[in-house]
Order: C-alpha cells, then sequence, then structure tokens
C-alpha cells in the first residue's frame, strides 16, 4: 500500500462515520464530519435530532416547562429579564438542551467551552447548569456594555470583536443574531405588557365588635363603680 493510500484510507473511514446515528431519549443524535472551507481542516459536529412525536407528549410539555422555570428563576436571580433570556435561548437552540454546534458550542445557550470553564459549568448539557453559566455571561456583558444590542453582538462574536470595532462587528452573521433576537425581545416585552395583570382579591377588613360605651363613678363612700350604659 503506497504512502498516500494509507493517509486516505483512514480519512474515508473517518468521513464514513461521520454519518453515523444513534438513538437517544431525547431524540436522534447525528454526527458529521465537514471541511472547514476557511482552514482546510476537518471538523466534526453533533446535530440532535428532537424525536417526531417530542411535541405531542405531556414528558415533553413538562419538559419545556421545567426549562422554562429554570430560566425564569435564574434569570431573575442575576437581574436579567427572564424574556431576554428565552430570547436568546429560542435563537441559540430553540431550547433544545442536547445542542451542539459546528463550532462546538453546547447546550440550551450555545456555550462553547472556554466559556463554560469560565463561568464555573461543568456539565454543559445539564440545563440548570448551562442556563446558570449563560444567564451569568449575559449580565457581565450587560454591565460591560451598558448597551442590550452589544452584549447581544458580543455574545455571539465574542467581547473582543465588539471591543475591536467598537459597535455591533460588521459580520453578518452576528448583525442577523442582533436583529433577530431583539425582534423576538420586543415583541415578548409587548405581549407581556398587554397581558391583563392578574389583581388580587380585594379582602374586606374585619368587622370590628362594637362595645357599649362604658361610665364610672364614685359614690359618697368613695368607692369607684365602673358600669356600661
Amino acid at each position: 500500500m503506497s504512502f498516500c493510500s494509507k493517509i486516505l484510507v483512514p480519512m474515508m473511514a473517518l468521513i464514513g462515520l461521520g454519518t453515523a446515528t444513534a438513538g437517544s431519549p431525547a431524540g436522534r443524535i447525528t454526527s458529521v464530519v465537514r471541511t472547514n472551507a476557511r482552514t482546510g481542516k476537518l471538523v466534526r459536529a453533533v446535530v440532535v435530532t428532537p424525536p417526531a412525536d417530542a411535541g405531542n407528549s405531556n414528558e415533553a410539555e413538562s419538559a419545556r416547562h421545567d426549562l422554562r422555570s429554570i430560566v425564569q428563576e435564574t434569570a431573575s436571580r442575576h437581574d436579567v429579564d427572564p424574556l431576554l433570556v428565552d430570547s436568546v435561548i429560542q435563537a441559540e437552540s430553540g431550547y433544545n438542551a442536547l445542542a451542539v454546534s459546528s463550532k462546538g458550542a453546547e447546550g440550551l445557550m450555545q456555550l462553547i467551552p472556554a466559556t463554560a470553564r469560565r463561568f464555573g459549568v461543568k456539565n454543559t448539557f445539564d440545563p440548570r447548569e448551562n442556563v446558570e453559566g449563560g444567564v451569568r455571561y449575559l449580565k457581565f456583558l450587560k454591565d460591560a456594555f451598558k448597551d442590550e444590542r452589544l452584549a447581544l453582538a458580543a455574545y455571539n462574536a465574542g467581547e473582543r470583536a465588539v471591543v475591536k470595532y467598537g459597535w455591533i462587528p460588521p459580520y453578518r452573521e452576528t448583525r442577523d443574531y442582533v436583529r433577530k433576537v431583539g425582534k423576538r425581545y420586543s415583541e415578548a416585552r409587548k405581549v407581556s405588557a398587554a397581558a391583563p395583570s392578574v389583581s388580587q382579591p380585594s379582602v374586606a377588613a374585619p368587622e370590628q365588635p362594637q362595645y357599649r360605651p362604658i361610665e364610672q363613678f364614685v359614690d359618697a363612700e368613695g368607692r369607684l363603680h365602673i358600669r356600661t350604659r
């Protein structure tokens, strides 16, 4: 076997294995190997496809409710609008806790390994850990740039890119991302503001008991007498 053949055979085997699929309780996991157009290197991506009946099952509905409860609690604790976090998750993963991008971002809020480590996330596929790390990162960006649009741009393209350009970087992906998340967030806020507020039922004050007036007097012998009228 020639030297070239020794190289090509393992590569072809690798590419062949790249389209393998495996079953998962959360759906179908597909591993795909592609060639990076810029570097020419092979890049492995993992795609998770939810099962066809997931949207109709009680378990899936309950899971979505649990995820939104995690978002609500975590965002409120870090003083970040839950509607903003929800909009980011919708754009990043569509609430797929097992999502993996071609760039290696993982989980609900699509944390890259470096960001996950930076914010103490050990398991990016654990929804609570992932949201905790993602919300803390979003909070950091909001505080750093003092502008939600720049925070979103940094979440997508990285802080250095925003600092370098002093505004939203001129990357089509980043500008589309900021526009998409911003639109979703704006619409969510309008819906929330238009929703009727749940007023607390008025509670009548307890009726005060009526007491007969009291009068007192001292008789001729100096004794005190107290009686009701």
